[in-house]
């Protein structure tokens, strides 16, 4: 499958692998129709999906399963008025039923929006308003659909939006009692619309049979919508095209590095774009199978029995998923099938690095990039691994780093990360923000896209992280990125989570922040402030250290669970304020 998109073409260096690697992107490709159905036809009894919960309920899914299953969807959906274009919500946690239901949307041509669970009625209100969202498809989880319909209650009050949410679904979990009747709307105060129907019921007695359209979509039309996390301001669109599948081949196959006839686990909810780069799209091209851990609460020794017990071959988690597992007696599990890992999200830092290499001899490799992007740069195979770097950058994506007036930075120099699209455009890249040409003129012009991340480059051209422009730090003349005294907090036993942050200071434009979390067994108290601040200093530079450290119990964060500096810098700021007045 694979070879009809990538040249069969083995690559030996970095530079050989940024300079020849290509794509082939056949016209009014469809994921679903050309590679799913067409691996139902010439493997298909292999392994597509294996889905297990934290119960122990177990499903397995071959290529042909998928197929089927992705046929009934699209039966089901038409049979409910969804049509081509048509924008509907997946609310579906770690369900196995997103993957049919996804794929019958991309089989009608809709738009799928993938979402968490975690999103209030006004969320959903902003969503459904924003994208005129005509259906939505939940989980069974009785305050999810109580927010649904409070928010549907709200559409219809609006004249502009009565009438716009037109269809509701709910996947009834296993564990679910087979005589709870979701139907009953009167039991959460929400009468007068659209009633639930069980997908799951309607998908067992759909038809096996769909056939495909004749023009079911072009590569240009929106595939995907993602709202981002917002942790800035409100949520953006992200658009992406039917191309989108094929720009992960980079992403599975040269960081991921995932294995024909292996299993690959990537910790992602459906509700966010990582799962799109780690649960479906690269990996099935690839000829890799699946692994799907359905959880609510994540417990480290869990997980890690789960990778050992199933003899998971490549494995993908944010930094935080390992910070949790170094604390763990590593050397109880069985990694003998682990041949590669890797991690993104947020940038690593080294010292987890470093311990989980120790406990089990795997490197972590990281990449890099956005809900706007595919992998955009990484620690590809061809590299030698530098704690806490990003690595170098994907084929097909020209990137830089710029300064304020938009000139090339020096090695060394800190600049922010941009992509030149004048000459070429990353198989995968967003085509701009849904409905907001404003918007994406505003990071994406004269042929440049604008990231909003920092970064500096060396001399071996290894890209190292430093924050989001929004965050770095001018304190007396310095710039101070907070990704590096985070990382150097970090090191210390007692921080469990930190998040650093500039306040206005007087004599220096503004001051260094620690917002820090401590691990249990720690208390707070002056001595261990004092004793911080002067771990950073050695660690990193006198001028870097934090002059303000505040232990709070948790850090206010995105529904995706990324620290929301931008409201911790808010308060500071207010508070300095009212000392003012």
């Amino acid at each position: 499958m694979l070879e009809r998109y990538v040249s069969p073409l083995e690559f030996d260096s970095y530079t050989d692998f940024y300079d020849k690697f290509s794509l082939t992107i056949p016209d009014a490709f469809n994921f679903a129709y050309d590679v799913i159905d067409e691996l139902a036809e010439t493997c298909p009894e292999d392994i597509a999906l294996l889905w297990r919960d934290e119960k122990g309920a177990e499903a397995e899914f071959s290529y042909r399963d998928i197929k089927r299953l992705s046929d009934k969807a699209a039966n089901v959906l038409t049979d409910r008025g969804i049509q081509k274009g048509d924008p509907v919500m997946l609310i579906l946690k770690r369900r196995w039923e997103y993957w049919p239901i996804l794929l019958g949307l991309h089989k009608i041509g809709g738009i799928a929006i993938p979402a968490t669970h975690l999103l209030t009625a006004k969320d959903i209100i902003y969503r459904c308003t924003a994208a005129d969202i005509v259906g939505i498809i939940s989980v069974d989880d009785e305050q999810v659909l109580y927010r649904i319909d409070e928010a549907e209650a709200k559409l219809e009050e609006n004249p502009k939006t009565k009438g716009t949410l037109r269809y509701k679904g709910f996947v009834r979990s296993v564990h679910a009692d087979p005589n709870m009747d979701i139907g009953l709307r009167e039991e959460r105060n929400c009468t007068g619309f659209s009633p639930w129907t069980d997908f799951k019921d309607l998908l067992e007695k759909a038809s096996p049979k769909f056939n495909r359209p004749l023009s079911v979509n072009t590569n240009e039309d929106i595939m995907l919508l993602y709202f981002t996390s917002g942790t800035t301001g409100m949520p953006k669109m992200v658009r992406h095209n039917f191309v989108y599948p094929l720009g992960h081949i980079l992403t599975a196959k040269y960081w991921q590095c995932v294995q024909p006839g292996g299993l690959h686990l990537t910790v992602a909810e459906t509700g966010w774009a990582k799962a799109a780069w780690g649960k479906i799209y690269g990996q099935w091209l690839c000829g890799s199978a699946v692994f799907v851990y359905d959880f609510d609460r994540f417990i480290p020794a869990d997980m890690l029995n789960i990778i050992a017990e199933y003899r998971i071959t490549t494995f993908c988690a944010p930094p935080t998923i390992y910070r949790f597992f170094i604390k763990e007696d590593l050397s109880k599990y069985d990694f003998s099938a682990l041949k590669h890992c890797a991690v993104a999200g947020e940038p690593l830092n080294p010292e987890i690095y470093e311990q989980f290499k120790a406990a089990t001899g795997l490197s972590l490799r990281e990449g890099y990039g956005q809900t706007e992007l595919t992998v955009t740069m990484a620690t590809f195979p061809w590299l030698n691994p530098k704690p806490g770097s990003m690595g170098k950058p994907s084929p097909g994506y020209d990137i830089d780093l710029v300064r304020d007036d938009g000139s090339s930075c020096d090695m060394g120099e800190e600049g922010q990360i941009v992509i030149r699209t004048d000459k070429r455009k990353p198989p995968g890249m967003f085509g701009g923000y849904y409905r907001d040409d404003a918007l994406t003129a505003g990071v994406w012009h004269d042929d440049v896209y604008y990231t909003g991340d920092m970064a500096w480059r060396d001399e071996d051209g290894y890209y190292w992280f430093v924050g989001r422009a929004d965050d770095v730090i001018k304190s007396s003349g310095y710039r101070i990125g907070p990704f590096e005294v985070e990382s150097a907090l970090l090191e210390h036993p007692g921080v469990l989570e930190c998040a650093v942050t500039a306040v206005p200071d007087p004599d220096r434009g503004a001051a260094v922040k620690a917002t820090v979390v401590l691990a249990k067994g720690w208390t707070p108290h002056e001595e261990l402030k004092a004793e911080l601040q002067n771990h950073v200093k050695k660690t990193t530079a006198p001028y870097k250290y934090p002059r303000i450290v505040e232990f709070v119990s948790e850090l206010p964060k995105t529904i995706s669970g990324k620290i929301r500096r931008v409201q911790i810098r808010e308060a500071s700021e207010h508070s300095v304020q009212r000392s003012l007045e």
